[in-house]
This record gives structure tokens, sequence and C-alpha cells, in this order.
């Protein structure tokens, strides 16, 4: 009888599921779908919830079809998401009473800024975050005072807040959970006892019952009727899944993201005496009883400002292009592109920056924008591990993966500019691989050393910059910074 397990791949801009043969250790099927962004206002970003749960659905159908999966075939599915966005819904009727508010959202930057310092502090020691508009508990607090009817139905007992995976769970199993790596995301979870936190509930005026139940990544979630009965194994957040899907499982394994943002987090074990000033201590997993942590960095805009050099400034018409095009110069040529386009992250956190082009002169052309725009993901990605650097972390192994790693001037250049070996992902798939393994792991059809094993053999860059030409080139970044 064959095996498969299904793989619930929720990003930013689109949704995937992926059908992965667990004999045969590959990807045989996977059905994509892009849904809609909405940006009412300048600075909000949301999404329909319900177009998500949707595409969930039929894309997974899709791949369970085409491949002919029988009952008793499909042995386990995992999710894995972006992170942070919130969806509120009526707990009789699933249905959402307001669009999705996504990670990127500033709309609470104001009330974030006005936050007491003794409460901020509280939340860092807490929860291990900075305190921001990119996390959920400013959103779900947004909700419940502007959203029309919201306090009525918490009063009833009828209103649920979630992250996305907590929106899919529930619809497709019918149970009201969550696991461990999203839950740290909200600013409402103690990172000591891996539960939510009472203080910080009273603080933001959320009820508890509102929020899911926090399970392990590995958790027992339920089961999912719609997809011949096969049981939820795995929910793990997009980055932390990541993590797992190249392997990054060991103390000092550091993984480096380029999808719509930019995610720098290296593996600290078990150790949360590890509390950075400028970066976030987050949960990195927990998986056969054991949870370990990482330190974050989190760039908005990585892939998503090549994006909009498509399709605002039509620069190339293929994204694969750029890094040719990049290669065509021989320097930046003193042109700096800084993609603040919703703020700066890590290690800056400013949510009134905004992007900027510097540097050009008549001799500027397309391609020197292209380039700026690549070496600006590796310029803040190294600004993320200096600051990881000065906080005592050292890496033993770096990794990338998602859309950028495909982009060898990129990887070259981050290789260059930090002044260390990267590897390339053994696949592009780290991500919903990583969801894929920890099922497996729920299933006890592999173990961690598996994993390792099968996330090993990748291509290396190494760095032939000069000492020189990588100061000069990072001295015009920080410049460039400090004009925005």
């Amino acid at each position: 009888m064959r095996r498969f397990i299904l793989g619930l791949d929720e990003g930013t801009t689109s949704l995937r599921s992926v059908l992965y043969d667990v004999d045969e250790n590959k990807i045989v099927d996977a059905s994509q779908r892009s849904f809609k962004q909405f940006y009412p206002q300048n600075g909000y970003v949301e999404q329909d919830a319900t177009e998500i749960l949707n595409g969930i659905i039929s894309t997974s159908k899709t791949v369970l079809s085409r491949q002919k999966v029988q009952e008793g075939e499909l042995l386990g599915v995992g999710i894995t998401n972006q992170r942070e966005t919130v969806v509120a819904w009526e707990r009789s009727t699933g249905k959402p009473i307001y669009n999705a508010i996504v990670w990127q959202c500033r709309r609470t930057a104001k009330y974030i800024k006005s936050l007491p310092n003794d409460v901020k502090k509280m939340i860092r020691e807490k929860t291990g975050l900075i305190p921001d508009p990119y996390f959920s508990a400013s959103k779900i607090k947004w909700i419940i005072e502007n959203v029309k009817g919201a306090k009525k139905l918490l009063r009833q007992g009828n209103l649920c807040f979630g992250t996305i995976d907590c929106y899919l769970a529930t619809m497709l199993t019918g149970n009201f959970v969550t696991d461990v790596t999203n839950a740290s995301r909200t600013m409402l979870m103690n990172l000591s006892t891996l539960d939510y936190d009472e203080e910080l509930f009273s603080y933001f005026k959320i009820p508890r019952a509102s929020l899911p139940k926090i399970l392990p990544c590995d958790g027992k979630f339920g089961t999912i009727k719609e997809f011949l009965g096969a049981p939820l194994a795995s929910i793990i957040g997009d980055q932390q899944s990541s993590m797992v899907g190249q392997g990054a499982l060991d103390y000092g394994d550091t993984k480096v993201t380029y999808g719509t943002g930019g995610f720098i987090l290296t593996n600290v074990g078990k150790n949360l005496n590890v509390r950075p000033k400028k970066l976030l201590l987050t949960v990195a997993s927990t998986l056969e009883g054991e949870t370990q942590y990482a330190v974050e960095g989190s760039i908005y805009s990585a892939c998503s400002g090549l994006n909009f050099l498509k399709h605002n400034l039509n620069l190339f018409d293929d994204v694969k292009k750029t890094s040719d095009m990049a290669s065509s110069l021989d320097s930046n040529e003193g042109v700096y592109f800084v993609p603040a386009f919703t703020g700066l992250g890590a290690p800056y956190w400013n949510n009134d920056a905004r992007a900027e082009i510097s540097g050009i002169t008549f001799a500027t052309r397309k391609e020197h924008i292209v380039r700026a725009m690549l070496e600006s993901m590796a310029y803040n990605t190294k600004a993320v591990f200096d600051e990881m650097r000065e906080e005592g972390q050292r890496f033993k192994h770096i990794s990338v993966d998602g859309g950028g790693s495909n982009n060898n001037f990129l990887l070259q250049f981050l290789a260059d500019i930090l002044d260390k070996d990267v590897v390339r992902s053994k696949t592009s798939e780290a991500t919903v691989m990583g969801t894929i393994y920890v099922a497996m792991m729920a299933l006890k059809l592999i173990d961690k050393e598996g994993v390792k094993k099968l996330t090993s053999g990748k291509e290396v860059f190494c760095p032939n910059m000069t000492d020189a030409e990588r100061k000069e080139n990072y001295d015009g970044w920080l410049k460039a910074v400090k004009k925005v």
C-alpha cells in the first residue's frame, strides 16, 4: 500500500497543498493558488480567511484526486503558515467577522509606541518579543475595539481569535487548537511556561477563552474527515518549519529564508537565558517532548521588494533574470536600496522608516536598481548577524532557503558580505518539508537523526570579497539606512 503525507503550506501571498511519498522520499504532486491582498489604508494589510480556507481545501482535493489517493494511504497532514496574522470568527458558525489582519500590517503602530516602558519590559521578559505591531496581541485588541459586534460576541463567549494555522485547524478538525511556535508569536505566551500569561491577557483585555489550546508541534490536533479521515499530525509556523526542513536541529545551526520577508533564526537549544536586546527569542519547536528555542531577526521586505520592481516599476518580466542583471555590473556604483516599504524590522525596529533608493546618477540603469535590491537583502541579513554576534551567538552552519535562495547573485553576495560559507538548502521546499517531517515524527515514521540525513548535502557559496570591499559596501548601506 502507498503511503503519503499531505503538507499544507499557507504563505503570505499564496497557498499550496503538497503530497509527499513517504517510501520514495519525494514530493509527487502539488497544487498552488494565490489569494487577494487588501490594502484599505496606508500601512493596512488584510486577507480573506474564507478564501484561504477554501483554497486549502480545493488544492488538497486536487492533489489527492490526481494521485488517486485512497483511504488509509494518507497517513497524516501537516500545516505550516504565515505567522502572526490574526483571524476573528464566530465560534458557532465559523464565519470570520473581519478580514484577517496580516503580519505586515502596521495599523497598531501608534498604540504599540504608546505602551509604558514598564509594560514593554514586561512583554519582553515574558514573551521574548520586542513589542511591535508585527505580533498578534495588538491586532486582536484592535478588532475588539473597532469591529462592530466584536464586544457583544465576546460577552456571549461566541468569538474566537487565532493565527491562520488555528483557523484552518479549527475549520478542518472542529478542534480549537494551535501549536507552540505560532502561540509564541502572539505576544501573549510566556516562554517559560509555554502557556498563555494571565498578566498579558489582563493588560490587553483579551479573554483567555477566546484563544485556542496550545499543543506541541507534533501534537494530536484532530482528524480531518474531508481529507480521507487522516489525522492533523503537525502544525508549525513557517520560519520554524523551514528550520526543520533544513535540518537546523542542533545548537548553532542557522537558517536564512528569503520569501516575502527575510527571516534569520539561530538554534540556541534549551537555553532560555539568552535574552537578545534587539532581536527576538522565540520557540524553535517542541518535538518528541523537547522544546528548543531560537534567536530571530525578521526583515519586513525581501522578495516582496523584487515583486515591487517587477509589478510597479516594470524593470523585468521574470524574477529569474535578476541574478544575471545584477551580475552584469562590477559593483553597485554607490546605488543603495533600503526596502522599508512598511518600516524596518530587526535590528532597527523603526515603524516610521520608508523605502528609499539613494546614489542615483545619470549613469544609473535598471540593473543598478535590481542589484541594489538584491544587495539590500544581504546587508540587512548582515545587520542581524552582527547583532547576534554582539549577543554572543556562534554560527556552526548557515543555510538558505525560500524563493530568494534560487538567486545565485544573492547567495554569493551574502557569503561575501558575511565572510562566511553559505549553503543553499537541498530543496527550495524546505518550509513545507519541515511540517511534513514533523508529521512523520508524530507518526513515528522518522526521528530527528533521520531528518538530518534527509536534509544533508547542499551547494556551498564561499566568500571571495576583500575586507576593504566588504567594508566599503557595508558602510554605504549603513549611511543609506540612516537617511530613512
